[in-house]
């Protein structure tokens, strides 16, 4: 496909490349030929691991530092010419707990990266990973990329604030940028030792080691599972179509209980249990119901839709950490990291 045939040889950025959806990504551009660079600050109790890029790490360029750093964002876009800017954190929780920190990750720094391309490498592309949180409780199902934005908690205002910097930084200055509004990517190398990032990793941690699986009220709300081959999918488009530029695509797939993915799971691992509990209030004050998104813009733009369904991705990554789970369920330790500067 051209698409893929675009990246033989290309000069490619991955910030936040040592987290869950970054290192599957350079993974997939090691193997079509990509000459790829990594940037990740190692910010503590996010998705970053150096098992996620163990076996590319010979063959990349491997940058430790911060893009809020005009130094190192400048050092890291020169020269690239594609930026897929993952960088950041993904937890609501801690985003309540440390609005500062969210807003450094997931704003401030965001500006500083589009500041290094504009004055240093004008002419990459940029693509960035949004949210589906940045839409908030539903006013319709599936949500599309008309509806409005009203975020219910720091991440997600931030989420789109980094957003809307990539957009203007299109309608004022003319970069290549363009954003994915992603939904619950799930797969291998996801983060597992928390829960503060998402239930399904949380969900395949339980299941793995046995235990019980808490799902609150019936169990009924609906989310839509992308899997990360798909997501990944989705940015190589992105970054390599012009149709994308300047603008916002969702990713979704068919919706799916909460109760129905905690059931698969268990089978799937041949371990651990669902129980269902009733609403603790204050999340039952929280609680969204169902939400899915709408792929139909991109879809239409670029091609793409979701092609794996939930049983089969869900087994790929049970399998991966009934392996691999061992390293995953402790502090990742950066003693073996080394930057590399080819």
């Amino acid at each position: 496909m051209a698409y893929l045939r675009h990246y033989r040889q290309l000069p490619v950025l991955i910030t936040g490349g040592l987290g869950f959806i970054g290192s599957n990504l350079a993974h997939r551009l090691v193997g079509l030929g990509a000459r790829v660079t990594l940037v990740d600050n190692l910010l503590p109790d996010t998705g970053w691991h150096p098992a996620n890029i163990a076996d590319i790490q010979p063959v990349v360029r491997l940058i430790l530092g911060d893009i809020g750093d005009p130094e190192v964002a400048q050092a890291a876009v020169r020269d690239q010419a594609v930026i897929f800017n993952l960088a950041g954190s993904v937890s609501h929780i801690d985003s309540m707990r440390n609005p500062l920190m969210d807003l450094e990750a997931n704003a401030r720094a965001h500006l500083v990266l589009l500041e290094a391309v504009r004055q240093v490498n004008p002419d990459a592309v940029v693509v960035y990973a949004g949210t589906r949180q940045q839409y908030g409780a539903p006013q319709y199902l599936p949500v599309d990329e008309a509806h409005r934005n009203l975020p219910n908690d720091i991440n997600g205002i931030n989420k789109l604030a980094g957003e809307w910097y990539h957009r203007i930084y299109y309608r004022a200055y003319g970069i290549q940028t363009c954003s994915l509004r992603l939904t619950n990517t799930y797969g291998p190398r996801q983060l597992i030792r928390h829960p503060r990032q998402g239930f399904i990793g949380w969900f395949v941690r339980q299941a793995i080691l046995g235990e019980t699986i808490t799902v609150y009220g019936d169990g009924q709300q609906r989310r839509d599972m992308v899997e990360i081959s798909d997501v990944v999918d989705a940015f190589l488009r992105a970054g390599a179509m012009p149709e994308a530029w300047g603008h916002v695509f969702n990713l979704g797939h068919d919706p799916v209980p909460l109760l129905e993915i905690a059931q698969m799971c268990v089978e799937l691992a041949g371990r651990g249990q669902v129980s269902l509990v009733p609403w603790p209030e204050e999340r039952k004050r929280i609680d969204i119901g169902d939400v899915y998104c709408s792929y139909e813009r991109i879809r239409q733009t670029l091609g793409w839709e979701p092609k794996t369904p939930l049983r089969p991705g869900l087994q790929r990554m049970i399998d991966f950490y009934q392996r691999y789970g061992d390293s995953y369920l402790t502090p990742p330790e950066a003693k073996n990291l080394q930057p590399n500067p080819r």
